[in-house]
């Protein structure tokens, strides 16, 4: 087999391939092998009748498209290896030639990558920050630990405070008429986390158990309901319970009670130390997005629209398997948004350009440099998937590569190894103090679960 590729338009290319007669010879014999199972002929045991018989029976045009069906894919597939393209799309394939005894000619025209025309990617220049831990991060983050580990007690006298856990009944109405979703009963609801409409929270402060009060808000303008966006109501709120945060003492018991260590002192040292990992993490990851960045921007790449939209079927593939997790499907995520698939593809299409063309540059970095992944480092790669999946080694590795399936450990470990070759090459001009900020205490659902209630 012969295979020649020319570039006729910016991402297509045109194949042509011959297929020599003996190569096109065992087609036709495997496809006479084939269809004489299958056919019945007079005369003749099925399965049993001699070619050049079947042939006139059939037809010599029968025999060539039964052959044509496995040739054309097998010999594409082989060209394209041999010509060392990379196909983004399926091709549009041509027999121009299937005669009796003459070689086979195609004619493939197929979509491909891009042209890369790299930029600077060595010697970058980028400032990078340098992590500092304040003390009152140390005691915001022990202060979060202990409101995890709190107690939620209910309370039989007192009214609404900020950062309580209330179950209420409320019955919302616009214009004097309920509407739908806006009645709930025994809902539970954190004051302070901004759950409700804003405003809500703060109107129930001061409230006591049983008490009933009309709460008057404004729905936010962006709300996601259009029918409601930008409405006033009015909320007829009941307050059935109250349940309030018992804190432990900050002390040495405390550092047992939720942790390994014996003192408070090693407690908050650990934190410090965690806290001061995390936010270099952070650091570092935000200094390698920034310079692929940069060598990104300096490369000129056409992006295709068929690769773009293939990112985002797997962008919207992965986000309906999570939703899946959580008991969702996108179609009830779409109506929940007030939103439509056309909406949702148009919004998550900048980020799906952003991956292709970051992609297509590491790619093009990757060869101009010879970065390669050894055998060793995928094996070693596989090794820690298998072990995340509770399997052997060996026997994943093996399967792997039987099914060759070893593509996307393969690509990830070149990609790893090309932003690595980017940090390496970078050019550190300034040097800024990173300070963790403070964040506001908020119980999560996940702080609750893990509060008890005497």
């Amino acid at each position: 087999m012969k295979a020649n590729a020319e570039r006729i338009e910016k991402n297509t290319v045109e194949m042509e391939i011959e297929v020599d007669v003996e190569e096109v010879s065992q087609a036709l014999d495997k496809a006479y092998r084939k269809m004489v199972k299958k056919v019945n002929i007079p005369g003749f045991r099925k399965g049993k009748t001699p070619r050049p018989i079947f042939e006139r029976f059939v037809g010599k045009e029968a025999l060539y498209e039964e052959a044509m069906e496995s040739l054309v894919p097998e010999v594409y597939f082989k060209a394209v290896e041999d010509t060392g393209i990379e196909p983004i799309d399926q091709p549009k394939m041509e027999i121009v030639q299937a005669e009796d005894g003459k070689p086979v000619l195609l004619k493939a025209t197929v979509e491909v990558k891009p042209e890369v025309i790299l930029g600077q990617y060595k010697g970058i220049e980028l400032s990078k920050s340098v992590t500092e831990i304040q003390e009152r991060d140390v005691e915001a983050e022990l202060e979060r630990l202990r409101n995890r580990h709190a107690k939620l007690l209910t309370i039989e006298e007192g009214t609404v405070e900020d950062g309580d856990q209330v179950e209420l009944d409320f019955l919302g109405k616009v214009d004097g008429e309920p509407f739908q979703g806006g009645e709930g009963k025994n809902y539970p609801l954190t004051i302070g986390s901004g759950s409700f409409i804003p405003g809500f929270e703060d109107q129930m402060i001061g409230m006591s158990i049983g008490e009933n009060k009309v709460i008057n808000v404004t729905f936010p303008e962006n709300y996601q309901s259009e029918e409601l966006a930008g409405k006033e109501a009015t909320f007829e709120v009941t307050v059935n319970r109250i349940k309030r945060k018992e804190l432990l003492d900050m002390d040495d018991e405390f550092a047992k009670d939720v942790s390994e260590f014996d003192t408070l002192e090693e407690l908050r040292a650990d934190t410090r130390n965690k806290l001061k990992q995390t936010a270099e993490s952070r650091a570092e990851y935000q200094f390698r997005q920034d310079l692929i960045d940069l060598a990104v921007g300096n490369a000129e790449v056409e992006v295709p629209e068929s690769m773009i939209n293939s990112q985002l079927e797997e962008t919207i593939r992965g986000m309906n398997n999570r939703l899946s997790g959580q008991g969702i499907n996108l179609e009830t995520y779409l109506e929940y948004t007030n939103s439509s698939m056309p909406e949702l593809r148009e919004q998550l299409r900048p980020e799906a350009e952003r991956r292709v063309r970051t992609n297509l540059v590491l790619e093009a970095i990757a060869k101009n440099e010879g970065i390669v992944a050894s055998e060793e480092e995928i094996k070693a790669e596989s090794a820690k998937v298998a072990a995340h999946y509770q399997q052997d080694p060996e026997e994943f590795y093996n399967t792997l590569k039987k099914e060759r399936q070893l593509g996307f450990i393969t690509e990830s470990l070149v990609m790893e190894k090309t932003v690595q070759l980017l940090v390496d090459n970078a050019q550190i001009v300034d040097v800024s103090t990173f300070m963790v900020e403070d964040t506001k205490e908020q119980t999560t659902e996940e702080d609750t679960k893990e509060q008890t209630e005497e």
